[in-house]
């Protein structure tokens, strides 16, 4: 059985909940149950903001998840928060741009170092780090297809902003690229 929950944390800002958005429609593009439950507050911008998402052949019992399968942290205060509740063997994508890998308990999740922020700003675009982020992630973990990401940009990228799907689509290669 297919099946997966993660929390995608970062700064207000970071893409965080448009990632986690992307990932809830790649899913049902695959076929699969999704939920997907946005965190809003007064971190939208500069603190800690975060979602989770659910993925499942099965029907979801709950959306809500205490010790995920996996995560995925944009920055230093969401490792901090969200690292000790992932669970044993979990997958964990570390964004090493602003994260010390130091810091990724390696042995007893399995840490895929991406710098995220680099990658971004080597493709042209540093606010493309959440793209890198949602490719590594798709292939750490194998849940969905990266092409099922690909064809669901235009679902979570506003119309306006549809010339940028090809570079949010390198992106998203890019990530995958680096943990493959």
């Amino acid at each position: 059985m297919r099946y997966i929950d993660t929390i995608i944390a970062g700064f207000g800002g970071q893409g965080v909940m448009l990632i986690g958005n992307l990932l809830a429609y790649a899913g049902m593009k695959d076929g699969m149950n999704v939920t997907y439950i946005p965190v809003y507050g007064p971190e939208m911008r500069g603190g800690t903001a975060n979602c989770t998402v659910v993925l499942s052949q099965e029907d979801i019992g709950s959306p809500i998840i205490h010790r995920p399968k996996s995560l995925i942290a944009m920055n230093r205060p969401s490792l901090d928060k969200f690292q000790d509740r992932v669970e044993d063997d979990g997958i964990h994508i570390v964004n090493s741009s602003l994260i010390d890998m130091d810091l990724a308990d390696t042995d007893r999740l399995k840490c895929y170092g991406v710098p995220c922020n680099d990658i971004a700003n080597e493709l042209g675009n540093t606010r493309m780090a959440n793209m890198v982020a949602i490719g590594a992630f798709v292939q750490a973990t194998g849940i969905i297809t990266l092409q099922a990401v690909i064809d669901s940009l235009e679902n979570v990228i506003s119309e306006r902003y549809h010339k940028l799907i090809p570079a949010n689509t390198k992106a998203i290669e890019a990530g995958a690229k680096h943990v493959s």
